[in-house]
């Protein structure tokens, strides 16, 4: 690992820790997606160093809209531990300017080494919501910078696991304190939420990663993201899939 990756991955991890955003890398000197992406799994090893276990991946740019938006043609992915997963409340003061998205989630069932073998593995499926925040100021970045910073992951949280079902057009709705906020379908997700499941799978092949039994594959927004204030109630409900619910503290 270079001293300059190791340096971002300081930076980043510290602001995450203190809650204090930091400027986008890439004002500072040029970044690209590759040394990004070794930035996002140092940090990643810096918090496994304190105690935190690999949990699973989250899937980002997963609308048309928005790789057109950031200028991409492929979706961009984070890693996700166990310190990110909520039962039923989420610590905002440890956040610098958190937003909340409704998810579709897969559980993997069994280790996945290609491509070909993911559909098999899930074990189950979820409605569950991702709970962003991005260590730069105002929330603004270019491409390098939110890939390093683990394409903004801090929390996340699903329901009740269902047998694997037909994903490809199932309505969502996120309410905050019993309000309908976004609603939408998992048809946003590239089409069918298996796409990007896929995608983490082919991802995860290309870093060297194993998807491993018990891991969760948060397959990306269906909606966009809305601020998350200190109080507030959310419940994301997933047609035929029920529902989850989180507390910002």
């Amino acid at each position: 690992m270079s001293a300059r990756v190791t340096e971002l991955a300081e930076r980043l991890d510290e602001a995450a820790r203190n809650a204090r955003p930091i400027g986008r890398l890439s004002d500072a000197a040029p970044l690209d997606v590759a040394t990004a992406y070794e930035v996002q799994r140092a940090v990643i090893e810096r918090r496994r160093g304190r105690g935190e276990r690999m949990a699973g991946v989250k899937m980002g740019f997963t609308s048309r809209a928005k790789m057109l938006q950031m200028g991409v043609d492929d979706v961009i992915w984070g890693l996700l531990t166990d310190a990110m997963l909520v039962e039923s409340e989420v610590d905002t003061d440890r956040l610098i300017h958190p937003r909340v998205e409704p998810e579709i989630a897969f559980l993997i069932g069994r280790e996945v080494r290609s491509v070909a073998d993911v559909d098999a593995a899930v074990a189950g499926v979820a409605v569950g919501f991702e709970v962003l925040d991005s260590r730069y100021e105002n929330f603004k970045f270019a491409l390098p910078d939110v890939i390093a910073d683990n394409a903004s992951a801090a929390a996340f949280g699903v329901g009740a696991w269902s047998a694997p079902r037909d994903l490809a057009n199932l309505g969502l709705v996120m309410e905050i304190d019993g309000r309908v906020v976004q609603t939408g379908s998992s048809a946003a997700i590239l089409g069918d939420p298996r796409r990007s499941l896929r995608a983490a799978a082919r991802l995860a092949a290309e870093a060297g990663i194993t998807l491993q039994p018990g891991w969760i594959v948060l397959a990306g927004a269906a909606t966009a993201a809305v601020p998350l204030p200190k109080g507030a109630h959310v419940r994301v409900i997933g047609s035929g899939l029920g529902s989850v619910e989180v507390t910002a503290r």
